[in-house]
């Protein structure tokens, strides 16, 4: 079996009172959620941990289930944004609430991703950092289209202006993949509270220091703090050891849903 290893970090940061973010690790290595709420302190809190929660709880009960990986994710998205619906309608006070998730699944003999909204997934191989999710925001879509240039995104007042998230009734943009996964690559899933005030090359720079998950885990929220800590920080660490032989899983391919 694959020498997985893996850690998680959260810190409230420098600025901020509260800390919105949540993160979930499942004990045996399934799956890993990162989730980074808004609207609010008690929003956003409420929010990403609805996410956390729920994407946890249908994973776990469905994980035996005879349906194929993609499908699992999906499901798990659709019903934490229902949770985030209807405790919007328990409590209108919160009813401007939403929340970023990223999650990366082990389950069978092929690893999948999902998420929406601007927390990232990275993959380390071979010292080269890839960023393998697209940010659902005005300014990465604009990036992408050539509206504005990639110095220009980086200052943009609407950096932080997402098209989709979680807590909205038109939910209609959950990117669900497969995804390639090696013995020795390293996984990190994160909240846009690292990738603010990181830089790619930096977090590059990082992983290659660090002796282990918790030390490269800690070194990335102490580098974000250290360049401002603005938002909150949300850093889980995968490292990916050695083979392994999982169960079958049925055929899936990239999908994305929509309404």
């Amino acid at each position: 079996m694959m020498n997985r290893r893996f850690t998680g970090l959260t810190d409230t940061g420098v600025l901020r009172s509260v800390n919105q973010d949540n993160y979930y690790i499942d004990p045996d290595g399934r799956f890993f959620i990162v989730a980074d709420g808004m609207g609010g302190h008690a929003g956003g809190q409420e929010a990403s941990a609805i996410a956390a929660q729920q994407i946890h709880a249908y994973l776990d009960a469905h994980w035996n289930a005879d349906i194929p990986s993609h499908t699992l994710l999906e499901k798990a998205f659709l019903q934490a944004n229902q949770g985030i619906l209807d405790d919007q309608n328990a409590h209108p006070e919160r009813g401007d609430m939403g929340t970023t998730a990223v999650v990366v699944l082990f389950r069978g003999d092929q690893p999948w991703r999902a998420h929406i909204g601007d927390s990232r997934l990275y993959r380390i191989r071979h010292n080269k950092l890839e960023q393998i999710t697209e940010d659902h925001t005005w300014v990465a879509r604009a990036l992408k289209m050539g509206d504005i240039t990639r110095d220009q995104a980086k200052t943009h007042p609407w950096r932080h202006v997402l098209f989709q998230c979680l807590g909205r009734k038109d939910v209609n943009t959950i990117e669900i993949a497969r995804l390639d996964v090696q013995p020795g690559d390293r996984l990190l899933l994160c909240s846009d509270g690292l990738t603010e005030e990181v830089s790619d090359e930096m977090i590059k720079t990082l992983f290659e220091e660090g002796e282990s998950c918790e030390a490269i885990a800690q070194n990335l929220v102490e580098a974000a703090k250290e360049a401002g800590g603005s938002d909150n920080i949300t850093v889980i660490i995968v490292d990916e050891g050695g083979d392994t032989q999982l169960i079958d899983d049925p055929e899936g391919e990239e999908t994305q849903l929509r309404s």
